[in-house]
């Protein structure tokens, strides 16, 4: 059953017992825990009595993966992919996301597929690698991941499709999922204007429908499949002013999910209606 959930980095610098908070007030069916220097976010006890408090499950848990929580685990990348493995086995999330090694991380990243799978198996959770983009620096792309951004190319079992690193790489976020197939097992729900400029890395990740990105048609697309991953809100919501102004933009997130994913439910179930009374129909029996 698809659901669609909430990071916790959608009230960044706020901790997870404000997202649990806003995530049910907007009506989210779930959390994914992002990881941060915030202990709050590795205390599975924690978490999961925030989780029972507010009635909200952990889907998924992502990695302490990003340049800012360089340090949280330690440095070493594979032990901090096993910890987050996990900890989300211990608060119940059935994914774990994580972004491809940097390059200088030689090597994980020579052992990283080998590392997501083994640790996928003795965790008993799902490992999807997330699309990232390239870096770019004097008019030309910099390598700064290793095998690469686009997990297309690698062979892994399942991939997270985030729309605005989609965008920044100059990519079509459809193509991206028709190529992917089975193997496209989580999504981050944003979007982004397009692909970054000289000299450039800015993740915008606006909230759906505000960007260039053709998400609501991967949304509907995936909901015509009977797809059943998790859908997750991985929104800026950094300029919002007030809680008000904030919980607006995570109403209007989860709101354009739900229209876009509906619709094609709907659709389906009208085709089967429709299918069923033309086999009543004089004529259209076998």
């Amino acid at each position: 059953m698809m659901r669609i959930g909430m990071s916790t980095s959608c009230v960044y610098p706020h901790g997870p017992e404000e997202a649990f908070r806003m995530a049910k007030r907007a009506g989210f069916d779930g959390v994914e825990i992002m990881v941060s220097q915030d202990e709050a976010t590795q205390d599975a006890a924690g978490l999961r009595e925030l989780s029972a408090r507010y009635g909200l499950p952990i889907l998924s848990v992502h990695a302490p993966v990003l340049l800012l929580t360089h340090f949280v685990w330690g440095r070493d990348p594979e032990i901090k992919l096993d910890r987050t493995a996990e900890l989300a086995h211990e608060v119940g999330a059935g994914t774990v996301v994580v972004h491809p090694p940097f390059r200088w991380q030689s090597g994980y990243a020579a052992r990283f597929l080998d590392i997501v799978r083994e640790t996928a198996g003795r965790r008993n959770v799902q490992i999807a690698v997330e699309n990232m983009f390239p870096w770019r620096a004097a008019g030309r792309n910099l390598k700064a991941y290793s095998p690469g951004w686009d997990p297309r190319a690698m062979d892994c079992d399942a991939v997270t499709l985030d729309f605005s690193h989609a965008a920044l790489s100059g990519i079509d976020a459809m193509e991206f999922a028709r190529d992917l197939g089975p193997r496209l097992r989580h999504v981050h729900l944003c979007d982004g204007s397009g692909p970054a400029g000289e000299g450039q890395i800015f993740d915008e990740h606006l909230l759906p429908g505000r960007g260039t990105q053709p998400v609501a048609e991967v949304l509907a697309m995936l909901a015509e499949s009977g797809w059943d991953g998790d859908i997750v809100a991985e929104v800026n919501t950094r300029k919002a002013k007030t809680e008000t102004d904030r919980l607006a933009l995570l109403v209007e997130t989860i709101e354009f999910a739900r229209e876009h994913t509906a619709r094609s439910r709907r659709q389906r179930a009208a085709a089967r209606s429709r299918r069923a009374l033309e086999g009543l129909l004089p004529g259209k029996r076998g």
